[in-house]
């Protein structure tokens, strides 16, 4: 059969039999199962390149492969790709990591739409911050799930996997396939996306089912790991101005990064209106000095470097190096004792789809059928795999998922359940219609 053109729908079935079909997949969504997947995904600490991680991606092709799928489980060539021109980074110590993609239909064929979840999960931080100190109790309570990973993103895998479960049990037949993709290392710079993309998988289109809000994300702006080294000199404490602490040195680099994110902010794209920081610079680490008597000869800063829409990777390293050369030019010390500039880590492009694709309109229309509401169009201040699966993949992406992104990485983690099940009902009706599903 010919595959229509991406955006389009199947009229070969009448709108009565493609109706009865869409109910026959709702009516068979597991809400229990679903929330049920949730916990238990919540209670496997997959912390991004630990073993737990590539535990759940062993369950994920385990569960496809029970329900029918077509399973490609395969073991990530980490130095291979390390070694790939375009590799996007890592951050965590990783020994391994597995990739798995299911397809519900016919395996030659390009599925119609592919729903992308990662199963990585960010560290816990202060258990004491966490209630009962259990960070993976997947606790329900007061209408959510709790727990690392919650909002970001095993909702939106729990959803993916009751839409999978629902497209087979309800016993439709789809004239186009159905894929779902579960990747590792997205929380450090998209390991798994990318392996994913150059093993060859594709689509007509696909939904990453990130915490959104309830809007619809067509836009991420990326994120650059950069770190500086600044020298200083060392001395006795009691000795201070005969040497030159690395401390002091950082004050007016940092300052000059405060002057580059005001710039860079000040005329964001419409989609970030509402956000005062779209394209925010962060330092996250600072390590400074061995002894507490001792000038520091040594600062080690790492950070980030929010990527404006559309702005090309090398332009924005650019001009953090800019800004940080002037701020040596014009500091006596710095003159003498240049800031060194490195990208380590997590490298995020930017990302974003059109949003007069037909995509937009399709996962607009499911939303108003299931949830009686308009959806609004967006963009994310962070780095995902969108921009992997619409640049190198060229797959018309976005982000719609369950979850709000203020409770992700934080603490106090979690998905409501009533927002999970509507999620998971538009995500079922979208994908009835964009695989023909018909009895």
């Amino acid at each position: 059969m010919t595959s229509p053109r991406p955006g389009l729908t199947l009229d070969s079935a009448s709108p009565t039999t493609r109706a009865a079909a869409e109910a026959r997949v709702l009516d068979a969504i597991d809400v229990d199962a679903l929330v049920g997947d949730l916990v238990d995904l919540i209670r496997v600490p997959s912390v991004t390149g630990s073993d737990a991680e590539s535990e759940l991606q062993h369950q994920h092709a385990r569960r496809l492969a029970t329900l029918g799928f077509d399973v490609d489980a395969w073991k990530l060539d980490l130095d291979g790709l390390a070694g790939h021109p375009d590799f996007p980074g890592t951050e965590a110590p990783r020994t391994e990591g597995y990739g798995v993609v299911g397809v519900l239909g016919d395996a030659g064929g390009v599925p119609a739409l592919v729903l992308q979840a990662h199963v990585d999960v960010v560290p816990t931080g202060d258990l004491d911050r966490w209630q009962d100190r259990d960070p993976f109790s997947g606790a329900i309570r007061g209408g959510g799930v709790h727990g690392r990973g919650a909002c970001d993103m095993k909702a939106g895998a729990a959803a993916n996997l009751a839409v999978a479960r629902a497209l087979v049990a309800s016993g439709v037949r789809l004239e186009r396939s159905f894929a779902l993709h579960s990747v590792v290392g997205e929380e450090d710079g998209g390991l798994g996306a990318f392996a994913t993309i150059l093993r060859g998988h594709r689509g007509e289109a696909a939904i990453i089912t990130e915490p959104t809000s309830s809007d619809l994300v067509v836009g991420n702006a990326g994120a650059l790991t950069f770190e500086l080294r600044i020298a200083g000199r060392a001395a006795h404490g009691s000795a201070r101005l005969s040497g030159y602490s690395a401390i002091d040195a950082f004050l007016p680099v940092h300052a000059a990064l405060l002057d580059l994110e005001r710039a860079r902010n000040a005329h964001p794209d419409r989609l970030f209106d509402g956000n005062p920081l779209p394209y925010p610079i962060s330092i996250g680490t600072v390590r400074a000095g061995d002894w507490a008597s001792s000038v520091p000869d040594l600062l080690v800063a790492q950070g980030r470097l929010g990527v404006q829409l559309g702005e090309p990777v090398a332009g924005a390293r650019a001009a953090l190096e800019r800004a940080v050369a002037a701020a040596c030019e014009r500091d006596a010390w710095l003159r003498d004792h240049p800031v060194h500039v490195t990208w380590p880590g997590g490298q995020f492009a930017s990302g974003q789809l059109d949003a007069a694709h037909p995509l937009v309109d399709e996962v607009i229309g499911a939303i108003r059928h299931i949830e009686h509401r308009e959806a609004g169009l967006t963009g994310a201040p962070y780095g995902s795999d969108l921009r992997l699966y619409a640049g190198m993949g060229g797959i018309p992406t976005l982000h719609y998922g369950p979850g709000d992104v203020r409770y992700a990485h934080a603490p106090r983690e979690q998905v409501q359940i009533d927002e999970l099940i509507a999620t998971t009902r538009t995500l079922a009706v979208l994908a009835a219609r964009r695989c023909g599903a018909h009895l």
